[in-house]
This record gives structure tokens, sequence and C-alpha cells, in this order.
């Protein structure tokens, strides 16, 4: 509260108004108010799924219907990441973000478009190393019986 009255003060010393003063407080109060209603948002479409489910349970009696009710609510995926297809996707974000310094910007954007691509590389590699669909896990576990 301090800043604003510091602000509203330093106007009044220059005695003129001008839009672009205005500027930063409205980007500061956007950056404020946007993760602020995003949360609010959640709260409330979370709140609505509660009730719901607390409605239907308060009349159902079996415990294995009540757990199927709460499976059909969740919302996490079932499968888990492709850290190939996660790695791809870094890589060539990597290589628009270098070549966008290359041609444009400079050379922070060149050595940020690198970054990228590494951990791209290094996603991918991982994804070679450590297997996670249930198929590759048999295929993984039968090859290391055959030895």
């Amino acid at each position: 509260m301090q800043y604003i009255t510091e602000f509203f003060f330093m106007l009044y010393l220059h005695s003129h108004f001008s839009w672009g003063m205005l500027i930063p407080l409205f980007g500061i109060l956007a950056g404020i108010l946007i993760p602020i209603s995003v949360f609010i948002w959640l709260y409330y479409d979370q709140k609505g799924k509660r009730e719901t489910v607390l409605e239907i349970s308060k009349n159902l009696n079996d415990p294995e219907k009540i757990e199927d009710l709460l499976k059909i609510f969740e919302e996490r995926k079932k499968n888990p990441l492709d850290y190939r297809r996660s790695g791809v996707i870094a890589i060539f974000v990597g290589v628009g973000l270098y070549f966008l310094g290359f041609f444009a910007l400079g050379s922070i954007l060149k050595g940020v478009g690198a970054l990228v691509s590494f951990c791209g590389i290094g996603t991918l590699i991982a994804g070679y190393l450590y297997p996670n669909t249930g198929k590759e896990l048999t295929e993984a576990v039968e090859e290391f019986e055959k030895k």
C-alpha cells in the first residue's frame, strides 16, 4: 500500500498526468489478480465435485460403490509420461529458440535455446533408458530373465 501512496505522491509532485505512468501499475495488478482469480475458479470447480460426491455417498451403503464413484471423479492420467515424446518436443522448442536468437534477438536467446535443447536430449535419453509403459516393462523383464 505504501508503494501506491508513493506512486500517487510522485504524480502530484510532477503535476502532470500521463497514462504511460499507469502501465507499470496495471502490469503489477494483472500479475497479482490473474493467479488469484485462477485459484478461486479452481476452488469453486472442485467444490461442486466434492458436494456431488458427498450427496451421492450419503445414499450409498456399499464401500466398493463409493470407491468406484471416487475413481470417476479422479482427473489424473492413467498413462505414464512418455519421456521420448517430451524430449523431442523440448529439442525442437530449443532449436526454434536458438534460431530466433540467431536471426533476431541475440546471443542470450541462443544460449536459452541451447539449454532447452540439451534438456530435451537428456529427457529423450531418459525415455530410452527407463521404459515406462506396461508392454515395455514386460519386455525389459523378459529380456533380463533371458540373461
